[in-house]
Formats: C-alpha cells, structure tokens, sequence
C-alpha cells in the first residue's frame, strides 16, 4: 500500500508541477503580448542608430523566447521521466494490463469491481 501512495503522491505532484507551467505560460503569453503591441507601436526603423544597433535587439528578443521554450522544454522532460518512471513499475508488477490499470485503485476508467 506504501508504494501505491507514493506513485499516487509522484501524479499529484506532476500534475501540480503541469498547472503551475500552464500559469506560467499563460502569464508569459500575455506579457510577450503587451510586449508585441509596444513594439509594433513605438519601434521603428528610425528608432536606431544603425542596422547594427537593430539586428543586437532584435537577436535579444530572440535569446529571451529561446529560453522560455528551453525550459518549458526541460520541465516537459521532467514530466515524462516522472510518468515514464511510473508505467515502466507498472509494467513490472504484471504487464497484463498494460497501461490500462495503475494497480492503484483498479483502472482508469472509473469503474471497480
């Protein structure tokens, strides 16, 4: 029963982990937003010294949506291993079912006998 407990508490805690990066991701979106209409507003090509100066912000912006996408990227990793982790115990203690039973509860559709 010990073991049961803790892959129920390891689902719980994925799927805390999966809503937390959805708010995130949700407040992320919404700033890059406000972000996207300041600077279709207010930037221009005049707005620079130089096409230097235009290409260095520009690849700025780029870094900073390159490492949100990396980590939500890593946390999917998490995830997986995490639920990988679960399925390949479940498969060791009587593959018989498959994924179609967690041996905690009975199965995932909600019916027990």
């Amino acid at each position: 029963m010990e073991r049961e407990q803790a892959y129920l508490r390891m689902l719980g805690a994925t799927a805390n982990m999966q809503w937390n990066v959805a708010i995130m991701l949700e407040a992320k979106a919404e700033e890059a937003e406000k972000a996207r209409n300041w600077i279709c507003n207010h930037i221009t090509t005049e707005s620079f010294i130089g096409d230097q100066t235009q290409l260095k912000q520009s690849i700025q912006m780029h870094d900073q949506i390159i490492d949100v996408l990396d980590g939500v990227n890593k946390m999917g990793q998490g995830i997986v291993s995490i639920l990988r982790a679960l399925l390949d115990k479940d498969s060791d203690n009587g593959g018989e079912q498959g994924m179609g039973s967690f041996h905690f509860g009975g199965g995932m559709g909600g019916d027990s006998d």
